[in-house]
């Protein structure tokens, strides 16, 4: 069966998905970009949340992902998936933007989510080229959602739409479009 895999222009902060993905940084604490619109849209109980797992286990880790209660959200769960800063890319980062990915797949599918919203981890201050992050986006999840019950539909947030076009020509380029 073919990944159920969606691109969508907006906001990913009114998603009604089982679970959001933020894109955040090794703090948790909230910032700018998605990761500042996410926290002021979920709301206290989000930064609350974050400070608890920050007590608990410290940095998130470049590449690694927690999960948290979605505050005032629509989901129902909020994944802090850190991505890497780009640093031309001679720094490992192609593997840690796809570990942050797939660490976000395997929390959803953990837990027992069916549908999840990614932004375009790492594109933002983190200055990772957008074309090829989304290209480590469409294939890691793609690959994960062919071998894997759960997730059973991923969405691709993109705030504008130049980055919905590179998401949707990548799927249609690997046959991943509904119609292909």
């Amino acid at each position: 069966m073919k990944p159920q895999i969606e691109v969508v222009v907006g906001d990913i902060t009114t998603m009604e998905v089982d679970v959001i993905v933020n894109a955040a940084n090794p703090s948790l604490m909230g910032g700018g970009g998605v990761d500042g619109a996410i926290h002021r849209a979920a709301g206290p109980q989000l930064l609350e949340a974050c400070k608890t797992v920050r007590q608990q286990q410290g940095e998130c880790a470049p590449g690694h992902a927690v999960i948290t209660i979605a505050g005032d959200l629509p989901a129902k769960a909020v994944i802090h998936a850190v991505g890497p800063v780009w640093q031309g890319g001679e720094n490992h980062e192609a593997r840690t933007l796809q570990d942050a990915y797939l660490n976000c797949l395997r929390l959803a599918a953990a837990n027992g989510y069916k549908t999840l919203a990614f932004p375009a981890i790492s594109t933002g201050v983190y200055g990772y080229p957008k074309a090829a992050a989304a290209e480590i986006a469409v294939d890691t999840v793609s690959e994960f959602l062919t071998r894997k019950p759960l997730p059973e539909r991923v969405y691709f947030v993109c705030y504008d739409e130049e980055n919905a076009q590179l998401y949707q020509r990548l799927l249609i380029q690997r046959g991943l479009t509904p119609d292909a």
